[in-house]
């Protein structure tokens, strides 16, 4: 296959080329990634690309640079820039270094990818690009990678029956991405045996075939006799319950050998994929699914981000985590459009929460956790789970913020009353000044100064009668009306509630 490195410093546009096309099905492969220069360098040595797709504007190392290194010691390296509309000196500078071709890149579709690669392809020193060989004399691992890989095989019915002698034909896929010594060189061979060993157990009678579809995944075609489908079944979920690492699907029997390539990327692919949503399911076979195929609604964002801006935070969340939740039952969508949800989400919470001025900087540097966490996730639940997260780290900044501006708006409501104390002060008096509901501001001092608004005013008051009694040689009547009491016996019963004396009482025990 041709190998493909791609080149960019954001991890969506990346992902999202690496989704574009069936590579494998046209011939190509994804051998590495990389968000610079720097780092492409280091992975052509281990991959030997024979394509790089490159951005031109990156930190570190640009693609102007990587083109120009990669064009002295690889020569035989085709490249591919991609570029925004601004960015033409760049790319003519690449041009003259020998570029196959640019992409704009808002105008990036899988049909235009397909042909500058292909024209890339006819650049490369020596490659044959594989052809739709069609011969009799393939070997049957010949005929099945063809098959696998869609195209159409015309082989000999009697070397086909020699290898798989019954009638009937079923796939199982055994995803390998949570096992952790996956990388080891024994470990497909190992596995081979362990799925091989399970079924004699069951089967009397059957052939087996496999191969490694990715690093990730081995794929097992199982030949058996109808009435041995079922046993197949029973095998693949003891199996299952022993490697609980590993994730299972099985397709339905079918008939025809022919019908491999089909079953395989119709079926067997996509049951695959759906394990993602149906992580519990021990092996995944389409009777495990929905009747019904839930549609996913579009997710409002311009009433989401206008329900976050006016500081609706409860709301806006309980839309998000609901929508979330609804998401994870639309078991049809590809895996890579539900977690870009997701990074999306959360990289738009973080730039709304910096637009309202919040502090956002251990959010922001989290955020990119969160991105290769949502990347990696291996089940739609343990993607919600990170929301979750996100969600609490989000409010904790929030929370600070509040609890910093609440602090402030308490101090100006306690420094208004200590400036007015001995003016006919009242709760509306306040809210007027302050442009608050009046209820707004009882509650407000219930919960921020472990008192009511009268108690806080009466206790300020009380504090600069007692100053007044020991300095002036003003009556205690005309005090109680200097710190903005009107009525002398209520100035007496509050002060004796608060100092637990009567004013009389307070200034000779001051005096002496």
């Amino acid at each position: 296959m041709c190998r493909i490195l791609i080149v960019d410093d954001e991890i969506l546009i990346r992902r999202g080329i690496m989704h574009y096309l069936d590579w494998k099905s046209e011939g190509f492969q994804i051998v590495g990634e990389a968000s610079n220069g720097q780092e492409a360098l280091e992975l052509i040595e281990a991959s030997y690309p024979h394509i790089i797709i490159t951005d031109i504007v990156m930190p570190i190392m640009d693609g102007e640079e990587l083109t120009r290194i990669v064009k002295e010691k690889y020569p035989q390296i085709q490249i591919i820039i991609l570029s925004s509309y601004g960015e033409f000196d760049y790319v003519r500078s690449a041009f003259q270094r020998g570029v196959v071709d640019y992409i704009l890149k808002p105008k990036l579709e899988a049909d235009s990818l397909l042909n500058v690669l292909k024209t890339a392809v006819k650049r490369i020193p020596g490659f044959q690009s594989r052809e739709k060989d069609l011969s009799i004399n393939l070997s049957i691992d010949q005929i099945i990678n063809k098959l696998v890989l869609g195209y159409d095989v015309y082989y000999g019915l009697e070397q086909v029956t020699r290898a798989f002698p019954y009638s009937h034909y079923c796939l199982m896929g055994v995803d390998m991405k949570k096992q952790p010594s996956k990388g080891s060189a024994e470990f497909p061979a190992q596995v081979k045996d362990i799925v091989e060993n399970a079924f004699n157990k069951q089967l009397s009678e059957a052939a087996y075939y496999s191969f490694n579809f990715d690093s990730n995944i081995i794929v097992f075609l199982v030949n058996v006799n109808q009435e041995d489908l079922t046993k197949v079944r029973d095998g693949a979920n003891q199996l299952a319950a022993s490697q609980v690492e590993s994730g299972f699907a099985l397709t339905e029997g079918f008939q025809q050998f022919g019908q491999l390539g089909k079953m395989f990327k119709e079926s067997l692919l996509k049951l695959l994929n759906y394990r993602f949503y149906f992580p519990d399911i021990l092996v995944l076979t389409e009777f495990d699914l929905p009747s019904i195929v839930p549609k996913s609604e579009k997710f409002n964002l311009d009433w989401f981000t206008e329900e976050f801006m006016r500081k609706h935070f409860d709301s806006s969340f309980f839309y998000l985590r609901d929508y979330a939740e609804k998401l994870s039952n639309c078991f049809t969508m590809d895996v890579f459009e539900y977690k870009a949800f997701f990074s999306n989400i959360i990289f738009n919470i973080t730039i709304l929460l910096g637009n309202m001025n919040y502090e956002i900087k251990e959010l922001e540097q989290s955020r990119y956790t969160f991105f290769k966490l949502i990347d990696e996730a291996n089940s739609a639940r343990e993607t919600i789970k990170l929301l979750d997260r996100f969600i609490v780290e989000a409010n904790e900044s929030i929370f600070k913020m509040q609890n910093r501006a609440e602090n402030i708006n308490m101090k100006k409501f306690m420094d208004y009353l200590k400036n007015h104390y001995s003016e006919p002060l009242t709760l509306n008096d306040v809210a007027a000044t302050f442009h608050f509901n009046p209820s707004y501001i009882s509650s407000y001092f219930s919960a921020h100064n472990n008192e009511g608004f009268i108690e806080s005013l009466n206790r300020i008051r009380i504090e600069e009668a007692c100053k007044l009694l020991l300095k002036e040689t003003a009556a205690i009547s005309e005090i109680s009306e200097m710190v903005g009491f009107s009525d002398h016996s209520y100035f007496c019963k509050v002060f004796k509630k608060v100092k637990g004396m009567s004013p009389s009482q307070y200034k000779r025990k001051q005096l002496i």
